[in-house]
């Protein structure tokens, strides 16, 4: 399925992944699918132990979530399933999770956080016909 994968201070990107264990090395371990969108049908999918283990702080969810630490992919929903985004979704949320965020403080769950511009990558290289963002090879 195709989805976007949003690092700490990066730029989303599509990355094409299939099957739980793909969906684990995305997120670095145990994932935990979070549902912020009331009206559309995706999921955040993120480390379950993403905070407890110290991961860095990555973006501000809406829903009432507060943030989200490491990294996590946005993928699309069915009744039972993960499935890819539409072209349509995927345009909305790189444009929505564009910027990285420096988390600040917090007030109750919600993250006080500074918007920035993300970090520059290198050009991505293949790996078994995938993009590898560096240092993920």
């Amino acid at each position: 399925m195709k989805v976007l994968v949003v690092e700490p201070g990066y730029a989303p990107y599509e990355k094409e992944i299939n099957g739980l264990h793909e969906m684990q090395a995305v997120v670095g371990g145990l994932i935990q699918p979070i549902y912020p969108y009331e009206k559309e049908s995706v999921s955040v999918v993120c480390n379950e132990e993403g905070l407890i283990n110290g991961l860095p702080f990555n973006r501000s969810v809406e829903g009432g979530y507060g943030g989200v630490f490491g990294t996590f992919f946005v993928c699309g929903l069915t009744e039972e399933n993960f499935r890819s985004l539409t072209p349509e979704q995927m345009e909305r949320f790189k444009k929505e999770f564009h910027n990285a965020e420096i988390l600040i403080g917090a007030k109750g769950n919600e993250p006080i956080t500074l918007k920035v511009s993300p970090k520059e990558r290198s050009r991505p290289t293949k790996d078994k016909g995938r993009d590898t963002p560096p240092g993920r090879e």
